[in-house]
């Protein structure tokens, strides 16, 4: 789904954008289809602590997988995507460099939200606005199931940020929360905020399980100033001259494999669900 003028002005004004339906209702099934397989094959891990930062919280789960990429042939296709990089382009400009993907999945009922944080509290670069991210809603996101929240307005601004002793490894920043915006958003639908916008997601209350896949892109114009991501010979260029459709980071050429990867997650989970002791 291509990007609307207003929804590239609201991004450059406001420093957020919400697109709905950006996915197809098959991509959304492939993309939960993968989750389950990383649920079953135990790769999630649980980040939420019991307010020391070390001690694994036994009573909520806030279960992520960072990077996917080395774990995930289909999501390491998505962002080269034509869809993706369309979009992406038109909010950050030529040429575009994917500098981070990874996933949370917050559980029914005891799922726990990830504190409010900019993404240049750890990336770093000097113009906010030359990186975004792409928070992808894999179930529908609502307000009682702990959707993102985004503060619009204020990604010139630099908070203070500090150890989040609710989780093993993230930073947090207290901002003005009355500016919140909950991004509501179907299944499939997206979410683009700037690195310098702050965000935050709720604890799930619902009786299902919430999804978020977030992948991050950089103007590759301050690849050099960038921090933490991707390690910077790992950092795929998805367009400009350097660009090579991922042949020259992961070895195999990547781009142009999404839709094949769309009907390969389908099938597993389907064979998954038929193997003799499936639930």
């Amino acid at each position: 789904m291509s990007l609307s003028d207003e929804q590239v002005e609201q991004f450059c004004r406001h420093g957020y954008t919400l697109v709905p339906e950006f996915f197809s209702p098959r991509e959304v099934q492939a993309m939960q289809a993968e989750v389950r397989r990383f649920q079953r094959d135990g790769l999630l891990r649980n980040v939420s602590t019991e307010g020391d930062g070390q001690t694994r919280a036994q009573d909520r789960q806030n279960l992520q997988l960072c990077p996917m990429h080395p774990h995930s042939d289909f999501f390491r296709s998505l962002p080269f995507s034509e869809t993706v990089i369309s979009a992406v382009r038109r909010l950050i400009g030529d040429p575009v460099l994917l500098h981070l993907d990874q996933i949370f999945v917050k559980p029914a009922q005891h799922g726990a939200g990830t504190n409010w944080h900019q993404d240049n509290a750890y990336f770093k670069i000097d113009r906010p606005l030359m990186g975004t991210a792409m928070w992808i809603a894999v179930h529908d996101a609502t307000v009682e199931n702990g959707t993102i929240e985004v503060i619009p307005d204020v990604y010139d601004q630099s908070l203070d940020h500090e150890r989040d002793p609710m989780s093993d490894h993230h930073i947090r920043c207290y901002p003005d929360e009355s500016k919140a915006v909950p991004c509501v958003l179907p299944a499939g639908g997206v979410a683009f905020f700037c690195y310098g916008t702050p965000h935050c997601t709720r604890a799930n209350r619902s009786d299902r399980e919430r999804a978020g896949v977030a992948y991050h892109f950089i103007n590759a114009t301050v690849q050099g100033q960038a921090r933490a991501g991707y390690a910077a010979g790992l950092r795929p260029h998805l367009t400009g001259e350097q660009a090579t459709g991922g042949e020259g980071e992961f070895g195999t050429r990547v781009a142009g494999t999404w839709p094949d990867e769309v009907e390969r997650a389908l099938a597993a989970d389907a064979q998954a669900a038929d193997a003799p002791g499936a639930a």
